[in-house]
């Protein structure tokens, strides 16, 4: 099974870039699904993006399409999160999940594998 540590995470201030990093475990990484999900302050947590396991196929929130990017490097067995153009409203966990099945869920309860996530926070 695989096993999901994030790192990246920290302070920025709006209209900043920052880059996340979820290094994964397991000799299985290249067939897991993996999104990138966050939980701001006070909310429910959400889905950001997702990829494919060949990284052919990506899916994004309207709210950061155009400004976030996902891409995964299955050699060294991480998914990336690229975050250009940042504001206070992306201020929020991010954790990284692994579905063992094809298809992009925006649903949490759709992955059975998770980060403890990294902090982002964006000051005005």
């Amino acid at each position: 099974q695989v096993q999901l540590i994030e790192s990246g995470g920290g302070l920025v201030q709006a209209g900043g870039s920052l880059r996340l990093s979820c290094a994964g475990s397991g000799r299985t990484f290249s067939s897991n699904t993996m999104s990138w999900f966050r939980q701001p302050p006070g909310k429910e947590r959400e889905f950001v993006a997702g990829i494919s396991g060949t990284g052919r196929i990506t899916y994004y929130a309207d709210s950061v399409k155009g400004r976030f990017t996902i891409s995964r490097d299955n050699a060294k067995n991480t998914v990336y999160l690229q975050m250009n153009n940042l504001k206070p409203e992306d201020t929020a966990i991010y954790y990284c999940a692994a579905r063992p099945q094809l298809g992009i869920m925006t649903m949490e309860a759709s992955y059975s594998i998770w980060g403890q996530g990294t902090q982002v926070t964006v000051s005005s």
